[in-house]
């Protein structure tokens, strides 16, 4: 039986005064267990990418609890903080958020430096990423000599770099077309099933979301329903075909089948 990895209890996260406030997330509550790719989707301001960014500790929630492991997130300082942003959790941002003046290699590398970890470790975790994400015609280039698909699996290596417990996704397929956006899911989706990562991702694509093993959906900063994959007898395309059906009836759909 899986294990809860993380678990978010009641969080809320208003901007602006009582008389004119805005509920970015109202009380939401959820479980990620160890292993599970779970997605989050929901319309433009339906609150996931708050949910994100305050998981990632980029947002300080108004009320609630974010327990990784038994720790609460939301009350790190200092050393502890950092240690969770840099070790503990990996970021996959939309746009990739690559320094222009680094190579790939440089780009990647750049976590191992900053925590202190040893050459011969940091070029052994380098080598095996290179060749899963198939960068290695890149990895000595630097980022405007990239492609949008090579930059993103750059930018993946580097949140996986440090073997992080949770990997963040922020719209990872976002900004990429539909080949480059299904060569990055079977990427992760690999990871995943492979190496067990435990990988929570925001998107607002139904082709990127069939990869999940479940999907929130969230409206008004609040859960109101949840999508499961019956595995191993449905396939991702069945699965992908059940996600078009309820966003349909939500009154929104994706017509791109990668």
């Amino acid at each position: 039986m899986k294990q809860n990895i993380m678990e978010i209890d009641s969080l809320k996260k208003y901007y602006g005064k009582s008389d004119n406030q805005t509920k970015a997330l109202d009380g939401i509550s959820f479980q990620i267990m160890h292993g599970e790719f779970l997605g989050i989707m929901g319309s433009s301001g339906s609150g996931k990418s708050t949910l994100l960014n305050c998981i990632a500790t980029v947002t300080k929630p108004s009320s609630g609890k974010i327990m990784l492991q038994g720790t609460d997130v939301t009350n790190l300082k200092g050393k502890e903080l950092s240690d969770y942003r840099g070790n503990r959790i990996g970021y996959l941002f939309q746009n990739f958020e690559l320094l222009d003046n680094l190579t790939g290699r440089e780009n990647i590398m750049l976590p191992l430096s900053l925590h202190k970890i040893s050459e011969k470790e940091s070029n052994k975790r380098l080598e095996q990423l290179v060749a899963y994400l198939d960068i290695r015609d890149v990895v000595n280039k630097f980022p405007s000599q990239m492609s949008g698909g090579q930059k993103q699996r750059v930018a993946a290596a580097r949140s996986l770099i440090l073997n992080p417990e949770i990997i963040l996704a922020d719209e990872p397929t976002g900004a990429l077309d539909s080949k480059n956006a299904k060569l990055l899911m079977n990427k992760l989706s690999g990871l995943n099933e492979q190496e067990q990562s435990t990988i929570l991702m925001v998107t607002h694509d139904s082709n990127a979301a069939s990869y999940c093993n479940r999907i929130l959906f969230i409206q008004d900063g609040t859960i109101f329903h949840e999508l499961r994959k019956n595995a191993p007898i449905e396939s991702r395309q069945e699965f992908y075909e059940r996600i078009l059906q309820l966003m349909a009836q939500l009154g929104g759909g994706s017509a791109n089948v990668l």
